[in-house]
């Protein structure tokens, strides 16, 4: 298992600086992780950044709530396309789960997803805010609308990816992807996740991962 390419390598808080990037650029570099995953103002500078490399370009779209409208959300996505990025991270509408309105939640992702063409479009859940009967039919609705990866968190919320959840999840997606994010902090945490059935990882703490070590980050 090439642990580095499970990594999507992630700085999205909002003070983020081009000293922060560059830092998480090179980081992405020395150690070839799957992708960065940056805010999209960052897009066009990170693809030029990483054009000698084999490292993905990864965005959000209707960050960090999913309460965009689902125009906004497709606008969004193909803005980051055209600037180069190679994969999406979406977050769902969090309020039509929670009323049960998962034929509005798969009509959107259907939209994003076309508008990704053949890009990876994965779909947040935010798994904190959700029962497990909601969980399983979020993830089933993104799943029957096309998306490649099922998410579990923003790093954003209340909580990030459990063991639990990821298993779950796993269950649903079958042949898909699962991306598990939020509180992955070293290998063993990575472990973990990829035990219950994550094929990506999405976390802050790249670095203190492939070290050995703990990172303090939340994300």
């Amino acid at each position: 298992m090439e642990i580095n390419k499970l990594i999507d390598h992630t700085y999205l808080k909002a003070f983020g600086t081009k000293e922060d990037i560059d830092k998480i650029l090179e980081e992405a570099i020395t150690y070839d992780f799957k992708s960065v995953c940056l805010n999209p103002a960052w897009v066009e500078y990170a693809v030029e950044s990483l054009k000698k490399s084999d490292v993905l370009v990864c965005t959000v779209i209707g960050f960090p709530l999913g309460a965009n409208t689902t125009e906004t959300k497709v606008y969004e996505t193909t803005d980051a396309l055209k600037k180069g990025a190679h994969e999406i991270d979406m977050v769902l509408n969090i309020g039509w789960v929670k009323e049960g309105r998962f034929d509005l939640v798969q009509k959107e992702i259907e939209a994003v997803k076309e508008a990704c063409h053949n890009n990876v479009l994965k779909v947040i859940l935010e798994t904190c805010y959700l029962d497990k009967s909601e969980i399983e039919s979020a993830a089933k609705a993104a799943i029957d609308a096309g998306a490649d990866f099922i998410k579990t968190s923003t790093g954003f919320g209340t909580g990030g990816a459990t063991e639990e959840d990821v298993r779950l999840m796993r269950r649903i997606a079958k042949d898909k992807g699962v991306k598990a994010s939020g509180g992955v902090r070293n290998l063993e945490d990575l472990q973990k996740m990829v035990d219950a059935g994550a094929s990506r990882i999405g976390a802050s703490s790249g670095v203190s991962i492939m070290q050995g070590t703990t990172s303090k980050e939340n994300y």
